[in-house]
Parts: C-alpha cells; sequence; structure tokens
C-alpha cells in the first residue's frame, strides 16, 4: 500500500517515522522543508501539492493542528478532495471537530474514497515507539483494510463505530487528561506548602488510587522543570473547547468544563499559546511565590517498552 502523509508535526512526524521505519510506501508533506528533507533522507518521497499525492497514493493521512488546517489541506487550491476515486482512503488523524470531519468525509465519499477518523491517544513518546493507542471511526470494511497500517503506527486500536465517533471520543479522553493535569498541578503544590517532599509525593500518588498516566508521565517533567511533553497550551484550549462544544449540543450542563477551560485559557494568555501545557502549573507557582521541582526526574519521556505488533481492541458487550 502507497501512503501519504501531510503533517509531520509534534505527532505526526513520529507516526509517519513508524511507517517509514517499518518499510511502507511514504510520501510526506510538511510545510517545514527541513522535516520534508529529514524523512528524504531516510528514503521517502516529498510530495507537492495535496491533490498530487491523492492521486498517486492509496492512502493519505493527514494529522495537523486544527480543523481549519485540515479543511484547508482539503479543500483548498490542490486541495486532496480534487483526487479523491474509487480505491483510496483518507485518514484522519488530527485532533478534530468530528462535525468537521464528518462534513469532509461526505466529499470523500462522495468521490468514491473511504473516509476514516482515526486520532491517537498516549503521548509523543509513545508515537515515536508505535506503541500508542488509536481509534477508528468508519464503516467495518474500510477499518479492516487500514488495520495493518494502523496495528504498525499503534499497539492498540479501536474501532469506535461510524466515522467522526474516534474523533468525539478523543477529545473526551484530552479533556479528562486535562483535568489530571490541572488537578496534580494543586495536588503538588500543596503538599509541597504543607512542607511533604516532592520526591515522596510523587511516590505516594503513583501506589495509591490517585494514581493516573498524566502523573505517570507529566508529573516528572513537570518536576524536572523542562515541562518538555511535546503538547501546548493551544492545542489544550482548542480540545477542551471542542469537548465543551460536544457537551453544549448533547444538553450536558458541565460544571469542571468551563472552569477548566478558563484555567488554560488563562495560561495561554499569560505564556504564549505555543508553551507547553505542563507549564500551567506555573499559575500556582506564581501565586505561592514557589516552585515545583524536585530531583531525578527525566527531562523528557521515553518509551522504554519494546515496540511490538499491535492489536485490535474489541468492546466489551457482556
Amino acid at each position: 500500500m502507497k501512503i501519504g502523509f501531510i503533517g509531520l508535526g509534534n505527532v505526526g512526524g513520529k507516526l509517519a517515522g513508524t511507517l517509514l521505519r517499518n518499510g511502507f510506501d511514504l510520501t510526506v508533506r510538511d510545510l517545514n522543508p527541513d522535516l520534508e528533507k529529514a524523512f528524504a533522507a531516510e528514503g521517502a518521497r516529498i510530495g507537492a501539492k495535496p491533490a498530487e499525492i491523492m492521486q498517486d497514493v492509496d492512502l493519505l493521512i493527514t494529522c495537523l493542528p486544527s480543523p481549519a488546517v485540515s479543511a484547508a489541506v482539503m479543500e483548498g487550491d490542490d486541495g486532496a478532495l480534487q483526487a479523491m476515486a474509487p480505491g483510496k482512503i483518507w485518514a484522519e488523524m488530527s485532533t478534530t471537530d468530528a462535525l468537521e470531519v464528518c462534513r469532509l468525509g461526505e466529499k470523500a465519499a462522495a468521490g468514491g474514497a473511504e473516509p476514516i477518523d482515526c486520532p491517537v491517544s498516549g503521548g509523543c513518546h509513545r508515537a515515536a515507539s508505535g506503541n500508542i493507542s488509536i481509534f477508528a471511526g468508519t464503516g467495518r470494511s474500510t477499518f479492516e483494510k487500514v488495520l495493518p497500517v494502523l496495528t504498525t503506527m499503534g499497539r492498540r486500536v479501536l474501532h469506535t463505530g461510524p466515522l467522526g465517533s474516534a474523533s468525539t471520543l478523543k477529545v473526551m479522553t484530552n479533556y479528562l487528561a486535562s483535568v489530571n493535569l490541572a488537578s496534580l498541578g494543586e495536588a503538588l503544590m500543596t503538599m509541597r506548602r504543607a512542607g511533604i517532599d516532592l520526591n515522596t509525593t510523587f511516590e505516594a500518588i503513583r501506589i495509591s488510587s490517585g494514581n493516573s498516566f498524566v502523573h505517570e508521565t507529566e508529573s516528572q517533567v513537570i518536576l524536572n522543570g523542562s515541562r518538555d511533553v511535546n503538547f501546548t497550551m493551544d492545542l489544550v484550549v482548542k480540545d477542551l473547547s471542542l469537548f465543551q462544544a460536544i457537551a453544549d449540543r448533547a444538553g450536558v450542563p458541565l460544571e469542571i468544563s468551563p472552569l477548566l477551560l478558563k484555567i488554560f485559557e488563562d495560561g495561554q494568555d499569560r505564556y504564549g499559546g505555543r508553551e507547553w501545557s505542563t507549564n500551567i502549573v506555573r499559575r500556582l507557582e506564581a501565586a505561592c511565590n514557589d516552585q515545583l521541582l524536585a530531583p531525578g526526574f527525566p527531562a523528557e519521556l521515553v518509551d522504554d517498552e519494546p515496540e511490538v505488533a499491535g492489536h485490535e481492541v474489541v468492546a466489551r458487550r457482556s
């Protein structure tokens, strides 16, 4: 299968790298020519316009920072939609709005192609190792066609239902991760100000009912001081806004979500949209005139699990 990959950023570059490392025929495109050249040096081809890439490949993957950018790649001058045809598959791996991916998916299907939304979850360090989780929303026949590609990029692949279902679930999981991040900052600072050693605090959380994936990963780079999670404030604000919109459409009167969105909007205003999301703790550090730092933690996250073949996760029904 010939694959095109548009978007070689923090996540996309690592997913595309996994495909290249595993021998797939890959054509790449990014606005940053240095990223393209790095892939070309490893054997990938550099594509030009999205329509031309779509015409030359069987599967086009997009992994882009916002719904607006995805729409531009698909619908703009020489956009990929112009080359949709029977036998082609478009896989949207961006974290995006379910309504928007369905709108673009309808246009892709009108040209005879098969659309699928398949965002990832688990952090950039797991995207790099091929051990990330992937949600996939599409018909079962399309899912089975792309499953060998998805199980190369990820360890656990969940067929979530029709197009758009994966994007809906993805922003929900990002909401939960952001709740974890904000609450961990409060917990760590409260323990710090209460005189509890932060290394001990980390272990107490890790072995307790308060533990979480976010704690085991992001708390480490918070305490190191690097705060490097390869995920930025503006992306959190985008994802929280998408989750809130889902709740609003469903008539769910959320209480935590609006407050959390205000917290991260304030963080974005204070520190900039491209600041690491973990630096939301700087708000508390400033308020308390103190720092969340402890020795012995890594500056960046590395997946120390070996790369293994992925598999489909099947939801329990009984």
